[in-house]
């Protein structure tokens, strides 16, 4: 006798009654079907352009003359420790700024096509998170805890939204590997398995070998169809006989739609079918066929995409910050081309665009005796930047500040919970309502923390 035929029998199915109440704050059966939103939403998708290793926010988007006056001083009050790591002194950007557009918003060298199109952004300047190590960093930006094994950004908006195309997964992760901190990134977590993000490899020009086995070879679209019947079958008549297995469940979803997926993946993920002035203007790297692909994702309904600059963590410039001048040279230019796509294809309105990474740079030195070139950054987890795009945000204006070197959130300080909140908010959800029943509580993106940062809601 399993426990829940115990609680149909037990005391006339009052049992059964508690247990039915209590399963019906959560989907039924993981599905992808699109819901109402808690209010009227100002967006329906969300693309996370994720600079995964650490961009140096004084180097690009948050320009600080005093660190250039005091070039090689130290920093003023006692002295910093990173990780039990000793820090130098304060040291100058190797990059000029100028300022762009209406807005006047400065901008780094490295970013001249961001720069010219900064009058779509709002450049919150005073992000902070809770620790600076990188897995615990990735992982808190994406699902608001610093540990492993909780639902995802991407997992939690499908969960509350579900996707308008049923044919293609609603949470798609663009990389050529694995970033730090691995897939736990995009997991679901305790939530059903369909609301988990899909990975897909951008470093594969060539369609059909981008997700293997997309085409069965072996049967016919018919025969698949007869045994997915067949399969739909038999987990009925089990769920009747054991009840509501959200996971189990969530698994049938996504077995569904992996069938599904083999007629519209070639087709959306094919993007040679841009023209050669379009694909021309994100190059052909790996993060910019990325970007590419999450524009096409976001036209066929897919609600969350979210695209990482590279495997492990390329923007980690603890020898040398120079260095990122050529990974923004990668990203420059696909950033830019993407916001702009979006918006002459009428889909930058809802469309949320996020472009940040996992924290910041220290605008010091770094100085453990074991680097080489003697000009690097560590990490900063106490004060970074972080841009977003179209759906529902003020554009052309920067929202709070660091210090005067860049090192701390001092004016309006957003934490990553805050973000998440102001998320969710734009996409029609309210933070502390969009919860999940696991283990004996009522879980949360953003825990018990988050408040929607209402400055930069247009």
């Amino acid at each position: 006798m399993t426990r829940r035929t115990m609680l149909q029998t037990m005391g006339g199915g009052f049992g059964m009654l508690g247990l039915a109440g209590a399963l019906q704050a959560a989907p039924e059966n993981g599905s992808m079907a699109p819901v109402s939103p808690h209010f009227p939403a100002r967006a329906k998708h969300v693309i996370f352009l994720f600079l995964n290793g650490g961009l140096s926010q004084v180097d690009s988007f948050d320009p600080k003359p005093e660190l250039r006056r005091r070039d090689g001083q130290p920093l003023p009050g006692e002295r910093v420790n990173i990780q039990t790591r000793v820090q130098g002194n304060l040291m100058d950007t190797p990059y000029s700024f100028k300022k762009y557009g209406q807005s006047g918003l400065e901008v780094s060298e490295i970013f001249p096509k961001v720069g010219q199109a900064i009058d779509n952004f709002c450049v919150i300047r005073s992000m902070y998170t809770d620790n600076p190590i990188h897995e615990s960093s990735v992982w808190f930006m994406n699902s608001g805890h610093r540990l492993p094994g909780r639902p995802s950004l991407g997992s939690w908006v499908t969960y509350g939204l579900g996707t308008e195309n049923q044919n293609l997964p609603g949470f798609v992760v663009l990389c050529p590997g694995y970033p730090i901190g691995g897939p736990q990134a995009w997991s679901s977590a305790f939530l059903p398995n369909s609301y988990q993000g899909v990975q897909v490899p951008d470093n594969e020009p060539d369609t059909e070998k981008l997700i293997q086995h997309i085409r069965n070879t072996h049967l016919s679209r018919n025969e698949q169809e007869s045994q997915l019947e067949l399969l739909a079958e038999l987990n009925r008549s089990f769920l009747e006989r054991v009840g509501h297995q959200p996971q189990m469940e969530g698994t049938i979803k996504s077995m569904e739609v992996a069938f599904r997926m083999q007629t519209e993946v070639p087709g959306v993920f094919d993007v040679t079918k841009e023209n050669e002035q379009t694909r021309a203007r994100y190059g052909d790297g790996d993060f910019g066929r990325g970007c590419l692909m999450a524009l096409r994702l976001v036209e066929q309904g897919v609600r969350v995409v979210q695209v990482y600059f590279g495997k492990r963590q390329p923007w980690d410039s603890h020898d040398d910050i120079r260095i990122q001048g050529g990974l923004a040279k990668q990203a420059d230019a696909p950033i830019a081309a993407l916001v702009e796509d979006l918006k002459s294809r009428g889909l930058l309105d809802e469309t949320l665009v996020i472009i940040g990474s996992e924290f910041g740079r220290a605008p010091m030195v770094q100085n453990t005796g074991v680097t080489v070139a003697g000009a690097g950054r560590d990490h900063d987890h106490l004060g970074f930047t972080t841009l977003l795009a179209g759906g529902g945000v003020k554009s052309g204006i920067a929202y709070g500040a660091t210090d005067e070197f860049g090192f701390k959130a001092v004016e309006k300080p957003v934490h990553v919970h805050d973000l998440h909140a102001t998320v969710l908010h734009l996409l029609g959800l309210d933070h502390t309502k969009l919860t999940y029943r696991y283990s004996g509580r009522d879980f949360r993106l953003t825990d018990v923390a988050g408040e929607v940062v209402k400055g930069i809601l247009a």
